[in-house]
């Protein structure tokens, strides 16, 4: 567990960075806009890797059941978090009204998963990452009032359609393919 601890503490951790604006102006002040970027991207890719690890190798703690229809909530939570990814990186209507779709994904995704797993790890890692979206949003939201952030730009609507087709076409692939085939189990039934 104590990996697992480690990798959200080291992934969140950076992803909090852009959050304290002084901090970061401060290491891209020393590191240089690419040597900051270079930074982040390699941290995060630890915590990322230490956070997989981590969760595979935690002990199996049952905390609560969850009943079996919660599955089907989890399911449906899951449809949007797939849009929601492509539409943070496509400029369109989704990520305008939206402003952080992927903070987005990231609750929905995390919900959906303390919704559907009732062991420690699974509370620790989502729990972690569902706080982090919230606290993250926010902040952002803060920094956009002060004029750390701006507002993004609306697109064309095919931005809109390819996140809209991309996703479902990633949700079903996850749903029936890659998530038994990454995770080691299938959400359907």
């Amino acid at each position: 567990m104590t990996i697992l601890i480690t990798g959200i503490i080291v992934l969140i951790g950076i992803h909090l960075v852009p959050a304290l604006p002084d901090l970061r102006e401060g290491l891209i002040g020393r590191l240089g806009k690419n040597g900051y970027r270079a930074v982040f991207s390699l941290v995060s890719t630890a915590g990322l890797v230490l956070v997989v690890w981590g969760f595979a190798r935690a002990p199996f703690i049952q905390i609560w059941s969850p009943p079996d229809w919660t599955r089907y909530v989890a399911m449906v939570l899951m449809l949007p978090v797939f849009i929601l990814l492509i539409a943070a990186y496509l400029p369109g209507e989704i990520k305008a009204k939206l402003r952080h779709p992927m903070l987005a994904a990231i609750k929905f995704w995390a919900l959906a998963h303390l919704i559907a797993n009732g062991d420690l790890a699974s509370i620790i890692l989502f729990g972690s990452f569902l706080a982090y979206a919230v606290f993250d949003r926010i902040a952002a939201k803060r920094r956009a009032e002060t004029g750390l952030v701006t507002v993004p730009e609306t697109g064309p609507a095919r931005n809109d359609v390819i996140s809209v087709v991309g996703g479902l076409l990633l949700y079903v692939g996850f749903l029936v393919w890659l998530h038994p085939l990454l995770i080691g189990s299938s959400p359907l039934p």
